[in-house]
């Protein structure tokens, strides 16, 4: 394939993606002449339709840690189970080191309720009515990544049916609503 159908092929993909920065952060390391200077980007991308990624970059220069962290965020993206109302299926914890998020499902016109990093996740992946409260730490790495490892948990109603061995129809027999 050509070099320049490879170029608008990725440049198509990308255009369907939108991308947030969740925050650049300064970083030091001190060597033998003084301190060098570096940023850490942290960026999430998504489509609003259920495809969601987290990336992070670091150089220099902010333009190129943001389209670093970008880079990377496409090479890890993940989907989502959205429900009609624009809701996750059910309620889940997810963790990454010392940092919990507890997400929980939300009924329509409730909005995304979630802090600081983690809003700009939910977001991007089409979520709109949403509960969550991170629980542990308040690093924005590890909360992040601890509400992407909660999404990737979730199971819609037909992959549950299906692990059951059963139909959608049979599992709600005897529920009301």
């Amino acid at each position: 394939m050509p070099r320049e159908q490879r170029n608008n092929r990725r440049q198509q993909q990308e255009s369907e993606f939108s991308e947030r920065v969740v925050y650049i952060h300064r970083v030091s390391k001190v060597v033998k002449g003084g301190r060098r200077m570096s940023l850490v980007a942290l960026v999430v991308v998504g489509n609003g339709k259920g495809t969601v990624g987290i990336g992070m970059g670091k150089s220099t220069e902010v333009p190129l840690a943001i389209q670093k962290g970008v880079d990377d965020a496409m090479k890890n993206l993940f989907t989502v189970p959205v429900t009609e109302s624009g809701t996750i299926p059910h309620e889940v914890e997810g963790h990454f080191g010392a940092g919990r998020v507890l997400i929980k499902p939300a009924i329509e016109g409730t909005g995304v309720i979630a802090g600081g990093p983690v809003r700009p996740l939910f977001e991007l992946a089409g979520i709109t009515n949403v509960l969550s409260k991170s629980l542990g730490t308040n690093n924005a790495l590890n909360i992040i990544k601890a509400a992407a490892d909660g999404l990737q948990q979730l199971t819609s109603v037909e992959e549950a049916a299906e692990r059951r061995g059963m139909t959608v129809s049979e599992m709600f027999v005897g529920k009301e609503n």
